[in-house]
This record gives C-alpha cells, sequence and structure tokens, in this order.
C-alpha cells in the first residue's frame, strides 16, 4: 500500500460500522468500538536490521501523519510508555492496553464530526516480532 491507500483506509474506517464481535477483517481486526488496521510490515530475521526496520516504518508513519495533521491538525506524539506503566495500577481500555504492549508511542486525533479517534503507530516494542505499522480507529477517548 502507498501512503494515498494508507490515508484512504484510515477516512473508510472513520465511517465504518464496528461490529458486535472481536474477530479478522479485510483490514486486521475489529471489534466492538474499534478497528486495527495493518497498513504496512516489514519481517527480518536478523536482529541486527530490527532497528533498521523499525526506522524504515517510522518515516513511513511520519509521511502518514504529516498528511493526517494537514487535515485534523498537528498532534504531538502520545506516550504509550506511560499508558504501559499505568497499566500496573488500572484498568486500560481497549484497543490502548493493546497497542501500548505493541507500540512506545503513537499520533492521536480526535476526528471531529465522527466520534472517532485516530491512531497511527509503529509496533517497536519487541524485536522478535515483524515491525508493523497500524492504524486504530475507535471511540474510545485515549487515557
Amino acid at each position: 500500500m502507498n501512503i494515498a491507500q494508507h490515508i484512504a483506509l484510515i477516512d473508510e474506517l472513520c465511517h465504518r460500522p464496528f461490529p458486535a464481535e472481536h474477530g479478522p477483517s479485510d483490514a486486521g481486526a475489529s471489534g466492538p468500538g474499534r478497528h486495527v488496521a495493518v497498513l504496512d510490515a516489514a519481517a527480518d530475521d536478523d536482529p541486527a536490521r530490527w532497528g533498521v526496520v523499525v526506522d524504515q516504518l517510522e518515516k513511513e508513519r511520519d509521511a502518514v501523519c504529516e498528511l493526517l495533521a494537514s487535515r485534523w491538525g498537528d498532534t504531538p506524539p502520545y506516550s504509550l510508555q506511560t499508558v504501559l506503566l499505568r497499566a500496573d495500577r488500572e484498568e486500560i481500555p481497549v484497543p490502548w492496553g493493546e497497542l501500548s504492549e505493541r507500540a512506545s508511542l503513537a499520533y492521536v486525533w480526535d476526528v471531529e464530526g465522527t466520534g472517532r479517534w485516530v491512531a497511527v503507530a509503529v509496533t517497536d516494542r519487541d524485536a522478535t516480532q515483524d515491525v508493523r505499522l497500524l492504524a486504530v480507529v475507535t471511540e474510545t477517548a485515549p487515557p
């Protein structure tokens, strides 16, 4: 997928109904109150190259976020590390708890007029897993 396709998918997910049950979708996975789309993924069996792969997908994330910011406004990075630390003391709502287990930070927008939030993040927490560029569309505000 290219950047224009990523943006088109995010737009579509902002208006797609949420399913009643959690399960796979054409974009990744969906469930009550959320869609999680895999915009891009990269795998490299060489642990020494894992950082390079993360860097590549972060550049792609930044390009997506630049276009989203031109529509919805600039947003600072949202620390998912803080969310992950809070999970030891409090219940973090879905999908934010799950996202914080996979990514260190996200760029987040409240999409006016839709009742939805959009987050874009790179799964950079576990060097043993494939790196993914995710878009999360949810009706739940970030904690």
